[in-house]
């Protein structure tokens, strides 16, 4: 499992101009079945999402996402593999 950690290097206004693109990029990699769970910093400062697959795969759909082509956001990719969860979660468990 990969923690993306999305962070703005532009101000609101220009990530803003980018959003409904980012938004429909984030709805394709759920209908590809690679993002799990996503949402919004707070303070808003970027977002988070967790993704599943083979990190040169997400490393590929990362450089696709509009804010990174706006060159208004930058991604951290980890790797992590968790070992325990609470009831439910067990899905994310490598």
């Amino acid at each position: 499992m990969f923690i993306l950690s999305l962070s703005y290097t532009a101000p609101l206004t220009e990530v803003d101009a980018h959003i409904g693109p980012h938004l429909a990029w984030v709805a394709g990699g759920y209908d590809s079945g690679t993002f799990l769970a996503s949402g919004r910093k707070a303070p808003r400062t970027g977002g988070v999402i967790l993704a599943q697959g083979e990190r040169s795969q997400i490393e590929a759909f990362v450089a696709t996402d509009p804010f990174v082509l706006a060159g208004v956001a930058d991604y951290e990719i980890t790797q992590v593999q968790m070992s325990r969860t609470v009831p439910g979660l067990e899905r994310l468990k490598g």
